[in-house]
């Protein structure tokens, strides 16, 4: 299996950060379009802005936690040689539950479907960690 192709799902997520930093800017645009900045309190604290847009920035520093790990797993999985189809599709599964997670954040924002889509991105990062430590173990 050609080991390059668990860094789609890498790209994929990329692609969802750079997305919500174009939501970010288009609701950051519509808040001072509309007035409803005080930039003093915004330019020192990034709550200060209106709901909307704190919601695509509290969701962006999400796409910095976890997924840093996920970026790392899938290198070291690369590294081993331990890429098969059930890597793969772990790692697919992460990134989709990534976008649902963010999808949520940045929408309705309803607490139990960001945890739900949060819990199941963790479920597969870690069943992808235990296939890599597993994959080591058995060729050291």
């Amino acid at each position: 299996m050609d080991g390059i192709a668990i860094l789609y799902p890498l790209l994929g997520h990329m692609l969802l950060v750079i997305s919500l930093y174009i939501l970010l800017i288009m609701r950051k645009s519509k808040a001072i379009k509309a007035k409803a900045v005080d930039f003093n309190k915004t330019a020192l604290n990034n709550k200060a802005w209106p709901e909307d847009v704190v919601q695509v920035s509290n969701n962006l520093d999400n796409q910095f936690e976890s997924p840093l790990v996920f970026y790392g797993l899938c290198i070291i999985t690369v590294l081993v040689g331990a890429v098969n189809s059930f890597a793969i599709g772990l790692s697919v599964a992460y990134v989709v539950f990534r976008y649902i997670h963010a999808y949520v954040h940045v929408g309705t924002n309803y607490v139990p479907y960001r945890l739900r889509a949060f819990a199941l991105s963790l479920v597969a990062m870690l069943l992808l960690l235990i296939q890599t430590s597993v994959h080591i173990m058995m060729n050291i």
